[in-house]
């Protein structure tokens, strides 16, 4: 009777085990608003990357002000990530995200009609107005959807994060083609247009099938997150990873015009390599993430120097006396897509390891700080990487630009690695000690 008491037990915790496997309802809206979010905001992204470089030129800015009109998104955005994240309790996370689709799809709108404008200082003004609130609202529909995915999937975060990253490379992948298809067949308003009605119609939808969270506030400060030498270590990889893919918004086309005299919907085509890549091996990283925590950091620090190769050799860099050919310039952004994929998947849950290593209590407000300073961090690098790359490339060329910007990634690679090292010792150090501690203590207790 006691043993099959016992099958009995068994079989209802496997039962169970099977059941908590499974997804609710909740878990599934959840990821397709996540999924669809960041699909259609990717798409409206890089949907500029095509043609808006040359239109701005056209229309009387120089590549120093078209990297700042990029770079002025993600300024923006990085100050209202850390406010938006800290507050996210108060406004509400579901109607955080809805108020930030609403004013991403009006702002997506009304970029398709700067070709009224009139050339020079006043068309340069208001393309930096309406991409700044149009960055409040991106701020305010990512910090939330990252908050929720945390709070809805806190035991497989980084193969959620990874999953929801292939529509973010798909976007990437369809914005660029699509812009350029719509600009040489219907004019520049067209894309904007279609794409922001788009982001409206998501709104409705997201209202039915997102669910509701609450929580309480939380009584911590960035400051202190940042007082952390892990997560300050981690967040200066996502900024410096987020650098290397807003370098090309404002380059890339630029350089494949002039060096190779492409159409917009070849510029498009070839972008597709990097989202691709990206696309592709993001699930990848995350499954191997959540299955093995402990490699995220060495992952981080392969990615780096990874990424640095990808872009010294982009150009390539002349210090390399290697002529500049169409094929290796899109084999070395697939492997970028791929380097890249190794770090920023990796950096949201390695935080929120962090935070709950230190004793931050768990909810939707330590979330909220978690999200604000990931976002803060992705944009800084967002904000540096368009606006140094087309100050770079007006002043000297692509090729040192492209350069410059992976010796950075050295830099950030030296110190994951350097980090490891001491991280090694010091576990090294506590083994010993314990070892010791064991040998030394009395074989019969007084």
């Amino acid at each position: 009777m006691a043993s099959q008491g016992n099958e009995v037990s068994d079989d209802q915790n496997e039962n169970s085990r099977i059941k908590s496997q499974k997804w609710t309802r909740n878990e599934i809206l959840t990821l397709v608003s996540a999924a669809s979010l960041n699909l259609s905001s990717m798409i409206c992204y890089s949907i500029l990357t095509p043609f808006f470089p040359k239109e701005a030129e056209e229309k009387g800015a120089s590549p120093s002000f078209v990297g700042m009109i990029f770079g002025c998104f993600a300024l923006t955005n990085l100050l209202f990530s850390l406010v938006l994240g800290k507050h996210i309790v108060q406004i509400g996370a579901k109607f955080m995200f809805l108020t930030g689709l609403f004013v991403s799809g009006c702002c997506t709108i009304l970029f398709g009609l700067l070709d009224k404008a009139p050339d020079g200082p006043i068309f340069i003004s208001l393309c930096f107005v309406i991409r700044s609130v149009d960055a409040i609202g991106f701020s305010g529909s990512s910090t939330a959807s990252f908050s929720i995915l945390a709070a809805v999937f806190p035991n497989n975060l980084a193969t959620i994060m990874g999953f929801v990253e292939v529509f973010t490379g798909i976007g990437l992948t369809l914005g660029p083609p699509i812009g350029g298809f719509l600009y040489q067949s219907f004019g520049y308003q067209v894309p904007f247009i279609a794409l922001g009605c788009i982001i409206l119609l998501m709104i409705p939808l997201n209202m039915c099938i997102l669910p509701t969270f609450d929580g309480i506030a939380s009584k911590d400060s960035f400051w202190k997150l940042l007082a952390i030498p892990q997560i300050s270590l981690v967040c200066l990889v996502e900024c410096s990873t987020a650098s290397c893919i807003g370098f090309l918004d404002p380059t890339m086309s630029l350089f494949l015009t002039e060096k190779f005299n492409l159409q917009p919907r070849y510029v498009g085509l070839i972008y597709l390599g990097f989202a691709m890549s990206y696309a592709l091996f993001s699930p990848v990283v995350g499954y191997l993430s959540d299955k093995m925590p402990g490699i995220r950091k060495r992952l981080m620090f392969v990615g780096s120097w990874l990424i640095a190769f990808s872009f010294l050799l982009l150009g390539p860099a002349p210090i390399f006396h290697i002529k500049c050919r169409l094929w290796m310039f899109v084999l070395m952004l697939v492997f970028s897509g791929i380097s890249v994929s190794l770090c920023d998947i990796l950096v949201f849950p390695e935080i929120i390891s962090s935070v709950y290593e230190n004793g931050f209590e768990e909810g939707l407000g330590t979330l909220g700080l978690v999200s604000g300073i990931f976002q803060a961090s992705s944009c800084l690098g967002a904000f540096l990487g368009p606006t140094l790359g087309g100050y770079l490339y007006e002043k000297l060329n692509f090729e040192w630009a492209a350069a410059i910007q992976g010796s950075f990634l050295c830099f950030v690679g030296t110190l994951m690695g350097l980090y490891l090292i001491v991280e090694m010792v010091q576990k090294r150090r506590s083994h010993s000690g314990n070892s010791t501690d064991e040998e030394g203590a009395p074989l019969i207790a007084n």
